[in-house]
């Protein structure tokens, strides 16, 4: 019997599709799932495309590939996983690789990663991101693991993966949970590019009356400036979309509660872990847990009330529609600084050495979040001189200064109107708070000082100090002793 190149247990959609494309691109490829099922139903609907061993146990699935063997895991993150590895490694050998594929948290990762090394094997997280498209045709990988694992593994992957002018959408991010980190981090902005998409369809529809047809040229319209990217293709799709059943705009008749699978909120509670201050992505997170709330939601709407008076008249719409274009560049310029700035405070923290120039020609295709502007992002960060902030990179530069009027204007007339823009309000703040001089922390660092002796810092003397607020207001060099 021919030994298979790599793998594969977990055989639902992105499974399949996974092996599909490893078939697809000349590999040798063993099958397995939990259930006979899926496993036939795979080769029957697609035996032809490649070479495909198909297994009954997972016992038959080592047995049938070659060493180092190469093994997949495409199951749902959390305890699946760990059972799956319990079964695995007693039937493996020292070097042998084990491949996580699913979004699993990196901390997850990192554990496995350490257990299984202490074994003589490699676990390898990689982060996948295109969906099921994506899958089979090529998505945007990002592997962490060891460098000698990615040695034998990487080919493979690079061969399967997304390409962008001749370059593969796959390189080895860094050691133990880096993938799954940079993955995690990947879906952080992509909820917020989304949610702020979402803001701008409210802001044209509910402050200057367009319907979702009449959205669909100006989204298409956008996507040919610098505004290029995947999100924005496919939101004049579904905006151009009728429901068949009533003739209303589909985004009429679809719910609005928008729902999440975990990445967003992991990239929030990381980013409060490291010290990043990811306001873009958690208002993202936020605001789709508030649109689940339903209840609460037709309370206050009974209450307070809730219609939106288009308030826009036809002569002004143009500079309208260009406003907001504008500030949704700006807004999303903020969502992928913080995602940035977090992988750099991360790759401090757990001792990888993740290079923004290769993660952003990553994401160049095949991903959620790809975008033209991921190019100029690429470049920025390839420079000896790297910019403290991608906001500060020169191109970007003349971009805010250029959208900052509007983006202003935007943010206003939201307030004014009483149309929610979490993301596009806080990615403003957040501008503002990098650029003022003085900010109020040092006020916050007083009350601190008084309620709990916390100590401060002087801008014109070394050390720490605390004011004696129950005595006779004297200063003292302080210890904080909380």
């Amino acid at each position: 019997m021919k030994l298979a190149d790599i793998g594969v247990t977990g055989l639902a959609v992105m499974g399949a599709n996974l092996a599909r494309n490893f078939a697809r691109n000349g590999y040798t490829v063993a099958l397995h799932n939990r259930s006979q099922e899926k496993t036939d139903a795979l080769m029957d609907a697609h035996g032809s495309e490649g070479d495909f061993v198909p297994t009954s146990t997972l016992e038959e699935l080592v047995a049938s590939l070659q060493r180092p063997r190469r093994v997949l895991i495409m199951v749902k993150a959390g305890n699946p996983v760990d059972q799956v590895i319990d079964q695995l490694v007693p039937l493996l050998e020292e070097g042998d690789i084990v491949i996580d594929a699913g979004n699993s948290h990196f901390e997850d990762t990192r554990r496995r990663e350490a257990h299984l090394a202490e074994k003589g094997l490699h676990f390898v997280g990689v982060g996948v991101s295109g969906g099921e498209e994506g899958a089979l045709n090529g998505p945007s990988i990002m592997p962490g693991g060891s460098r000698e694992s990615y040695d034998s593994l990487g080919p493979m992957l690079e061969t399967i993966a997304a390409d962008y002018e001749g370059d593969p959408c796959c390189h080895w991010v860094g050691t133990d949970g880096a993938g799954h980190f940079v993955k995690m981090v990947h879906n952080g902005i992509e909820y917020a590019d989304m949610q702020v998409i979402g803001e701008c369809f409210n802001l044209l529809r509910g402050a200057a009356g367009i319907e979702p047809a009449e959205q669909a040229k100006i989204f298409e319209e956008w996507n040919s400036t610098e505004l290029e990217s995947y999100l924005i293709e496919i939101t004049a799709r579904v905006l151009a979309h009728e429901d068949a059943r009533t003739g209303k705009p589909l985004v009429d008749v679809v719910v609005d509660a928008a729902g999440q699978k975990g990445t967003g909120r992991w990239t929030v509670v990381s980013g409060l872990e490291v010290g990043s201050p990811v306001s873009a992505i958690a208002e993202s997170v936020f605001a789709r847990a508030l649109s689940s709330q339903a209840d609460v939601r037709a309370a206050a709407r009974e209450a307070f009330g809730g219609d939106i008076t288009p308030d826009v008249s036809e002569g002004d719409k143009d500079a309208f529609i260009e406003d907001v274009r504008q500030a949704l560049y700006a807004t999303k310029l903020v969502s992928y600084a913080q995602g940035i700035d977090m992988l750099q405070l991360a790759a401090k923290q757990y001792g990888w050495d993740l290079d923004i120039a290769k993660i952003a020609s990553l994401w160049r295709a095949g991903c959620i979040i790809r975008a033209e502007l991921l190019d100029t992002i690429m470049k920025a960060y390839a420079e000896d001189a790297q910019p403290v902030s991608l906001l500060l990179a020169d191109e970007f530069r003349a971009s805010l200064e250029k959208a900052l009027p509007a983006w202003r204007r935007i943010v206003a007339h939201a307030a004014t109107t009483g149309i929610p823009a979490p993301v596009m309000a806080s990615s403003l703040a957040y501008f503002d708070a990098l650029r003022a001089g003085r900010l109020p922390a040092a006020l916050t660092q007083g009350l601190r000082d008084l309620f709990g002796a916390h100590t401060y810092l002087r801008i014109d003397a070394e050390g720490s100090f605390h004011t004696n607020w129950s005595g006779d207001l004297t200063e003292v060099v302080g210890v904080d002793t909380h």
